[in-house]
C-alpha cells in the first residue's frame, strides 16, 4: 500500500465480521476480528485461512513439529456483520460530539 497517507478502515480489533469472498466465504457465520494490519490492508480473523506451520525446537516449544495457525487475508474480504439485523452491514461514519461513531447503514444501531 502507498506509504504517504494512512488508510482509514472501519473495521477494528473486536469487532464481528463475515468473510464475503475466498475460500473461507460465510455469510451466516460472524467471527471475530483478532487484529487489523493497517499498513497492508488486511486482517486476522478468527478460524479464517488456516495454515499449516512447521516449526523448529526452541526453548518456548522444545517438540518443534507442525502447527495451524490463522493467516492474514485482505480487509475487502470481509463486512461487519449487523447484530440487529442478523445480517452483513456496510458502515457509515459521522461526528456526534467531537468523537467519530460508526453505524451500520442496514439497521442504524451504533456499533461499540
Amino acid at each position: 500500500m502507498n506509504t504517504r497517507f494512512k488508510p482509514k478502515f472501519n473495521i477494528k480489533k473486536g469487532d464481528s465480521v463475515v468473510v464475503i469472498a475466498g475460500d473461507d466465504k460465510d455469510l451466516k457465520k460472524p467471527r471475530t476480528v483478532l487484529e487489523v494490519i493497517v499498513d497492508k490492508g488486511r486482517v486476522l480473523v478468527e478460524g479464517v485461512n488456516i495454515v499449516t506451520k512447521h516449526t523448529k525446537p526452541s526453548a518456548k516449544n522444545t517438540q518443534g513439529g507442525i502447527e495451524k495457525v490463522e493467516a492474514p487475508i485482505a480487509i475487502s474480504n470481509v463486512m461487519l456483520w449487523d447484530a440487529k439485523a442478523k445480517a452483513p452491514s456496510k458502515v457509515k461514519r459521522t461526528r456526534k460530539d467531537g468523537k467519530l461513531i460508526r453505524i451500520a447503514k442496514k439497521s442504524g444501531e451504533v456499533i461499540k
